[in-house]
């Protein structure tokens, strides 16, 4: 586990790529329940005005968090989480879309020893996810 003492503003703290396929939205969506063809169907997708399959926003969600959880070592740490979805992430029917996660240290409470990081989610040079903050209690 980091120590509170050590962190600075600015300082990035965890990067972390992932590689989303077809695949992981099915098993996403037999996790979660939702099943809203948006996540598997080129043509319903398109037929509702998107440019394809997107990626469910809440395992966009849930993937940039984790960095954060592996670097601090107890998910219990993790005390506060919000994003705003801006972007969104869309999956080819071959290939992969890439995910690029960077946690960076954004603000220190030193009286609550809490620590906010700053999630910065890419996806082909778009930042997905807005205002994504992360309050982690040390």
């Amino acid at each position: 586990m980091p120590k509170f003492s050590e962190l600075e503003v600015g300082q990035v703290v965890a990067t972390k790529d992932y590689e989303l396929t077809r695949d992981s939205l099915v098993r996403y969506a037999g996790a979660s329940g939702d099943f809203n063809p948006i996540h598997y169907r080129d043509d319903f997708a398109q037929a509702v005005g998107l440019p394809g399959v997107l990626a469910h926003g809440m395992l966009t969600m849930g993937l940039s968090v984790q960095p954060v959880v592996s670097w601090v070592g107890d998910a219990a740490r993790v005390v506060d989480y919000g994003v705003r979805f801006t972007k969104p992430v869309l999956v080819p029917a071959k290939g992969v879309a890439k995910l690029t996660v960077t946690a960076t240290v954004g603000l220190l409470d030193e009286e609550n020893q809490k620590a906010r990081v700053d999630l910065n989610t890419v996806f082909e040079e778009n930042t997905v996810l807005g205002k994504a903050q992360v309050w982690v209690q040390f």
